[in-house]
C-alpha cells in the first residue's frame, strides 16, 4: 500500500464517518473532501471542479427544473385526482396511491412527488379513519422503490450510469429504461406486498381519525398578560391547571433571560413568558383559562430580534396591512372572524428536508416582515429545545404552527416548499401550462431513451424548451434546483476518480472479495448490495453511490467479471434506505406528521429489505450476467 493508497482511504474514511455522524451537512462534507484530495496531491488543482461539470450533475440539474414545471403546472394533481379512487378501501387506495406515486418518482423528483401526494394521503387517511403514519410510511417507501425504475429516477441511477461511461473500454453510460428490467418488478411487488400485508406493521401511534391527529406536543411561548388572572399565582397553581389537560411548563422567559427549570414557589408576574409544551388541540382551552397570549401575537414587530433586512418593512405601519398581525393594542381581536384580505387562518406545516429552512430559525428568514406571518408553535418529535422560540433552529420534520392571512401562508409555502397538514382542496390546475411542462417532459425522455442524444443534453434541452414555453416561471428555476445535492455531486466526483487512479478501490474490494466472498461472484454480488444498502440507511444516497461505485468496479476487476450487475446492485441498495428516518428525505419529511419515532421504520424497512434483496439478486444475475 503507497502513501497516495493509505491518504485517499484516510479521507474516504473520514467522509464516511462525517456523514454518519451527521452534524455537518452533506454538502459541506464532500466539499472538504475535495480541498483535502487537493492539499495532498490526489486530484490535481485544475481537475478540483471537474465534478460540476459531470453529465450526471447536469442532468440532476435539469430533472429538478422540469419536476417543478410539473408540479407548479398542477400536472401532478389531475394524475392523482383521477387515479386515487374516491371510495375504495384501504387496500386499493394505498395501492394506487403508492403507485401513483411510484410512478412519478420514475420521472421527476421523488421528494417533489412526496410533496405533492402527501396531503392527498392524510385526506385517505381522514376518509378512512386510520393513523396517518400507515398512509405516510406506504407512501415515502413507494416514491423510493419508484426511482429505481429509469435512469432519472433518482441521483445514484445517473451516477452509476457516469461511472460505467467512465470505464476505460467500457460499454458507455446506462440508457434510459436499462434500470427497469430489475426496478419495475422490484417497485410493483414491494408495492403490493406494502398494500396488502406491509402497512400493518407500521407502529400504530394514532388510534383516532385525523380530527385528533397528534402532532406531538407542540413548545408553545405564552404572554402573561397585566390583567390576567395568572399574574400573582404561583408556579405550582398554573402547574395544576396544565397537568388536567395533559400540558406542562418546561421553561420561564423574564426580562429576555430563559429560566429552563423554574421553582414551583416562583410567582408569575405580568409580561413574563411561560414556555409550554402542550398539543395543538389544547391550546385554546389553556390560554383562555389561564388569561394568557400566544407571545407571537402580542410581541411588537419592531423588537429587535428581527434582522436587519426586516427595516423596509418597519418604516411603514402599513406596509403590509392585511398580511400580518394587527398592533398591540388591537391583539386582543386577532381572534374574531374577518373577511377578504384580512382573513386570519391557522394552519400546521411540515418542515421539508432542504437548505431553505433547515438550520434557520423565524428571525433568520424575517417570518413577520417577509410573510407577515406568526410562528406560534413548533412540534419536533423526541426533542425538546432550551431556545426562545423565534430563535429556534429548525429541522426537517418539525410541524409548524403558523397563523396568518391564506395568501401568505400560500406565498410562504410556495417559497420554502413546506406542506400542509390540515386538508385541503386540490389546486385548479393551469391546463395549458400542465400540457406544456407533461409533453416536453416526454419528448426528453423518449430522446435520451431512443439515443437520439446523451440524457445531460436531452434534459437540458427539456429544461430550456420548459422556461422558453413558459410552463415555469423564470424566477423559481433556481429555487427549484437542490443545491446541496449538486454540491454534494459535484465535489465527490472527483474524490470517486482519486480511489480509482490510486488503486485504493482495488485495493479495498480485492480485501473484500478474498476475506468475505472468498472468490465466490454471486457472494460478493450480495455483499455489495447489501452493504450499500447499509450505508444507503445511515447517509445520502447519492454520497453512498459515489463511494460504492468504485468498490463495485474493483470488486468486478478482481473477479474477473463484468461490472453491470456490480453497478446495477449499487443502484439498487443506494435507492433503498427504508430502516432510518435520515436514510433518505422522504422518511424524513413524515417524522413529525405521522408521529413516527426514529425506531419505527425498521419494522416495515427492514422485511422489504428482505424482499428487496431476494428479488433483485436473481434478477441481477439473469439480466446482467457475471
Amino acid at each position: 500500500m503507497n502513501l497516495d493508497q493509505i491518504s485517499v482511504l484516510l479521507i474516504l474514511g473520514f467522509v464516511i464517518g462525517l456523514f454518519l455522524w451527521g452534524k455537518w451537512r452533506h454538502d459541506l462534507v464532500a466539499v472538504s473532501a475535495l480541498v483535502a484530495c487537493v492539499w495532498s496531491g490526489l486530484v490535481k488543482p485544475e481537475d478540483a471542479f471537474s465534478g460540476f461539470g459531470h453529465p450526471a450533475v447536469i442532468t440532476v440539474a435539469c430533472m429538478l427544473i422540469m419536476s417543478k414545471a410539473l408540479q407548479v403546472s398542477g400536472a401532478v394533481e389531475v394524475l392523482a385526482r383521477y387515479a386515487i379512487p374516491a371510495k375504495a378501501g384501504q387496500v386499493l387506495s394505498l395501492a394506487a396511491l403508492m403507485g401513483v406515486g411510484a410512478l412519478l418518482s420514475g420521472f421527476m423528483n421523488n421528494v417533489g412527488a412526496m410533496a405533492l401526494l402527501m396531503p392527498i394521503a392524510l385526506k385517505v387517511a381522514t376518509r378512512l379513519s386510520i393513523p396517518p403514519g400507515r398512509m405516510l410510511m406506504p407512501l415515502a417507501f413507494g416514491t423510493i422503490l419508484g426511482g429505481m425504475t429509469t435512469l432519472i429516477g433518482t441521483p445514484p441511477n445517473l451516477i452509476v450510469s457516469g461511472f460505467r461511461a467512465s470505464m476505460v473500454g467500457g460499454e458507455g453510460p446506462f440508457a434510459m429504461f436499462d434500470f427497469a428490467a430489475i426496478g419495475v418488478p422490484v417497485a410493483v411487488l414491494g408495492v403490493l406486498f406494502i398494500a396488502v400485508v406491509g402497512w400493518r406493521l407500521v407502529p400504530n401511534r394514532q388510534a383516532q381519525g385525523l380530527e385528533d391527529f397528534d402532532t406531538g406536543a407542540y413548545l408553545t411561548e405564552a404572554r402573561i398578560l397585566e390583567d390576567g388572572p395568572s399574574a400573582g399565582k404561583t408556579l405550582a397553581e398554573v402547574e395544576k391547571v396544565l397537568e388536567d389537560a395533559g400540558a406542562q411548563v418546561v421553561g420561564l422567559v423574564r426580562n429576555e433571560m430563559r429560566i429552563t427549570a423554574p421553582s414551583p414557589h416562583r410567582v408569575l408576574l405580568a409580561r413574563d413568558i411561560l414556555v409550554i409544551e402542550a398539543a395543538a388541540d389544547t391550546l385554546s382551552t389553556l390560554l383562555t383559562s389561564l388569561g394568557l397570549k400566544l407571545e407571537e401575537s402580542v410581541r411588537p414587530t419592531d423588537q429587535t430580534d428581527q434582522t436587519e433586512a426586516d427595516k423596509p418593512a418597519r418604516e411603514g405601519d402599513t406596509q403590509r396591512t392585511g398580511d400580518g398581525v394587527e398592533p398591540e393594542k388591537k391583539a386582543d381581536d386577532q381572534d374574531k372572524p374577518r373577511s377578504g384580505a384580512a382573513e386570519i387562518e391557522l394552519i400546521e406545516m411540515v418542515v421539508l428536508p432542504g437548505p431553505i429552512l433547515t438550520g434557520r430559525s423565524a428571525s433568520d428568514i424575517a417570518l413577520r416582515a417577509r410573510y407577515g406571518l406568526n410562528l406560534l408553535a413548533v412540534s419536533r418529535q423526541g426533542n425538546r429545545s432550551i431556545e426562545r422560540l423565534r430563535s429556534m433552529a429548525l429541522q426537517a420534520g418539525d410541524i409548524l404552527l403558523l397563523q396568518g392571512p391564506p395568501g401568505a401562508i400560500a406565498e410562504f409555502a410556495s417559497d420554502t416548499g413546506c406542506v400542509p397538514l390540515a386538508g385541503r382542496d386540490l389546486q385548479i390546475p393551469n391546463m395549458r401550462k400542465a400540457l406544456k411542462a407533461s409533453l416536453v417532459m416526454l419528448l426528453a425522455v423518449v430522446a435520451a431513451a431512443m439515443g437520439l442524444m446523451p440524457a445531460s443534453i436531452a434534459f437540458m434541452a427539456g429544461a430550456l424548451f420548459t422556461l422558453l414555453l413558459r410552463a415555469l416561471p423564470l424566477r423559481s428555476v433556481y429555487e427549484a434546483i437542490d443545491w446541496p445535492v449538486i454540491v454534494l455531486l459535484g465535489a465527490l466526483f472527483p474524490l470517486a476518480n482519486a480511489m480509482q487512479s490510486t488503486g485504493a478501490a482495488d485495493l479495498l474490494a480485492r480485501a473484500l472479495m478474498s476475506s468475505v466472498a472468498q472468490g465466490n461472484a454471486t457472494v460478493a454480488l450480495a455483499l455489495v448490495l447489501l452493504v450499500t444498502m447499509f450505508l444507503s440507511d445511515l447517509m445520502n444516497n447519492a454520497a453512498t453511490a459515489a463511494v460504492m461505485c468504485p468498490v463495485a468496479i474493483g470488486s468486478a476487476t478482481a473477479l474477473g467479471v463484468r461490472p453491470d450487475a456490480f453497478l446495477m446492485a449499487v443502484a439498487i441498495g443506494a435507492s433503498c434506505a427504508f430502516l432510518t428516518p435520515i436514510g433518505h428525505q422522504n422518511n424524513t419529511m413524515i417524522l413529525g406528521p405521522g408521529g413516527f419515532r426514529f425506531g419505527d421504520y425498521w419494522k416495515l424497512g427492514l422485511p422489504l429489505e428482505v424482499l428487496v434483496v431476494a428479488i433483485s439478486l436473481p434478477l441481477l444475475l439473469i439480466v446482467w450476467p457475471l
